[in-house]
């Protein structure tokens, strides 16, 4: 079975929230805010795959979903970052947006560069950011932001590998 054009969905994670969070030790008076960081969130990347010349491993499998980042903890430590989600594609492939059905990239082996569809969210800041000498107990962190989302058209651009031209009746047929 051939296919040469299927619709996905594709979204990015979102990024992680910081942390409120309070530096406490026994021996330790000025302590402070220490809330850390939301981790990034995932990437979704459209790759060259050299080896593949069809659209039918998107057959059954249409939804492509990166994790999220993770939320920031406390004693300044930084939430993990969501790993990127690759979608391997034939050489010349294209991508449009699902609605309009524009170009968005064309996916060919020649230039070799990864493609990113959509873009993980940023993580939010830790508390620990807000403090200053005035405000030294910041109660408040900054939430992460939310990862992009699109539904994009594959469509695969065929090249033949032998072309024959000629007028009609002149023996074509008969050399296939």
């Amino acid at each position: 079975m051939f296919i040469d054009n299927i619709t996905i969905y594709t979204k990015a994670g979102n990024g992680g929230n910081g942390a409120v969070s309070f530096h406490r030790e026994k021996f330790v008076s000025a302590g402070g805010p220490d809330g850390g960081d939301g981790g990034r969130g995932g990437n979704v990347i459209f790759e060259v795959d050299s080896g593949a010349n069809t659209l039918l491993a998107f057959r059954y499998k249409r939804k492509f979903v990166a994790m999220n980042g993770e939320n920031g903890k406390g004693n300044k430590f930084h939430g993990a970052s969501a790993d990127d989600v690759v979608i391997l594609v034939p050489p010349g492939t294209l991508i449009k947006d699902a609605e309009s059905g524009k170009i968005i990239h064309d996916m060919t082996d020649n230039d070799g560069a990864d493609y990113i569809c959509c873009k993980g969210g940023r993580g939010g800041w830790g508390n620990r950011h807000f403090a200053t000498s005035t405000r030294q107990i910041p109660m408040f962190a900054k939430n992460g932001t939310k990862g992009e989302e699109k539904e994009v058209m594959l469509e695969l651009k065929m090249l033949a590998d032998v072309g024959l031209i000629g007028y009609p009746s002149v023996g074509k047929s008969s050399i296939l």
